[in-house]
Order: structure tokens, then sequence, then C-alpha cells
């Protein structure tokens, strides 16, 4: 299935009619780039359908065939994002980025967002998001707390000794601060500059993220860090003993004390 039959069933109450050629497919394709410049040049209060259709270098009445009017060609973009966003996700193969150095695992997931936003549509409907929310129909803060929920699941499998809701706020970090780093870059009209700030947000992460998930860490923590009853690696800290951390074990139960050869206690 392509991206545009993909987005187009949940776009269906946006538009007017369907396309059903490709030629039409194509148009209202263009007409979501173009109504994307526009925006971004003029904001979306001075932004019109005829502005829009002239931008495209289509004629008004082409226009709405498709768009009933300005607010039915953002929905339209926030469709088309959503949709991106799902698929940079689904592309990301978990078991197997967590098994990567700490640097290269973020290099990775970082470049998927930044090729995500160099793609017009959803770089104005990023930056809109924070500009402009009152414009949006389909986007809301649950869109982050997704973003949010995906870290965490990642963070949690690289650092099975995590608590899952320390996980949860590493990420919540993580995502909230990577989101206003890429807005000051997406604003920023020197690509020059906007380059360096988008790689700040790997030096940003790898920094904060390297005591909780680093290299070493994973190392220690993950291969040897087992539970001495069952072997599971799905544990979670459960206080202190003669000051050594100790350790649940999720799938049996049972507890034992942080050492590199683990003891098991009672």
């Amino acid at each position: 299935m392509t991206e545009y039959s993909r987005s187009s069933i949940q776009s269906s109450k946006t538009l007017r009619r369907q396309p059903k050629q490709q030629r039409g497919k194509d148009r209202v394709e263009k007409i979501l780039d173009a109504a994307a410049a526009v925006f971004d040049e003029v904001g979306y209060a001075a932004a019109t359908t005829h502005l829009i259709a002239a931008k495209a270098g289509t004629a008004i009445g082409s226009l709405y065939q498709f768009f009933p009017d300005k607010a039915a060609i953002f929905k339209a973009m926030e469709l088309r994002h959503v949709e991106r966003v799902k698929l940079m996700w689904s592309q990301v193969n978990i078991p197997e980025i967590v098994k990567l150095p700490l640097r290269p695992m973020i290099h990775a997931l970082a470049t998927g967002v930044v090729e995500l936003f160099e793609q017009p549509v959803s770089r104005v409907v990023f930056v809109q998001f924070y500009m402009a929310r009152e414009i949006f129909q389909a986007i809301d803060e649950s869109m982050t707390q997704e973003a949010i929920n995906f870290l965490a699941t990642i963070l949690t499998q690289r650092n099975s000794a995590l608590e899952q809701a320390h996980c949860r706020l590493l990420a919540e970090v993580c995502v909230h601060s990577s989101n206003a780093v890429m807005l000051a870059a997406l604003r920023t009209p020197n690509l020059e500059e906007r380059q360096q700030l988008t790689q700040q947000i790997e030096e940003l992460l790898v920094s904060y993220l390297k005591p909780y998930v680093g290299d070493r860490l994973s190392d220690d923590v993950m291969k040897v860090m087992k539970c001495p009853h069952c072997q599971s690696e799905q544990l979670s800290k459960n206080g202190y003993r003669r000051s050594k951390q100790c350790y649940r074990c999720k799938g049996c139960g049972k507890q034992f004390v942080e050492s590199r050869l683990p003891t098991a206690i009672a």
C-alpha cells in the first residue's frame, strides 16, 4: 500500500472527493506541499486558498474540487504528518537498535526524525503545533505521549534494571528537550545553523542518557546482571542491603544483591 492510499483512508472526511486517477492524487500532493509553503511564508491566518492555488500552479476551482477551505487543507496536512510519523516508528527494529552502542543508537533515531522534517508538510505542521495550536483538528498532546512511550520502550529494553517509571521520566525529558531544539532549528532560515542545532540534539541525548543506558552500563547490567534463580534479565531495583543495590526478578519474583556474580537473598 502506498503512502497516499494509507493516509487517504484517514483523510476521507477532509477531502471533498477522493481522487481515483494518479493525476488527481498528484494534484492533491501538490496542493498540500504548496499549502505548507504558504503557511510557512505568511502564517496560517494570512493564508488563503487563492494563495495556495497560485503556489500549486492550479486553478482555484481545481483546489475546491478536493478541499472546501484552508482548514480542510491543514487537516489533511496533519493526517499526512501523522502517517509519516507512524511509518517512521514502525521501521525501527527495537530489539536490534537497543544492541547498538549508545551514540549510534541515538544517531539512528535522530536521523529518522531529521529526515521526517525535511518534508515541507511535516516541518510546517510541527512548527505550527507550537505556534498556533488552536488551528489543529487531528493532532493533540497524545502524539507527544506516544513518542514518549516509544522511547521509554527502547530505554527499558536497553537496561531492564531501570524501573519503568524511571525510563518514562528519561524518555519524557528526551522528547521535550529534543522538540524544543528541533523547533528552534526548523524556525532558523540559515541551513548551516539549522544543521548545527539538529546535530546538538544527538549530543544532548547521549550526554543525558549515558549514566542510565550507556555502553559500559549496558554491558555490566544487561549482560551480567541476571536473576541467579531463573537467568531472566527482566529485573527491577528493590532497595539496598548492606549498601548494595538489591534487584527483584520480574520473572520469578525472587531477589538478589548487585555484584559481578549476583548473590541470591531470601
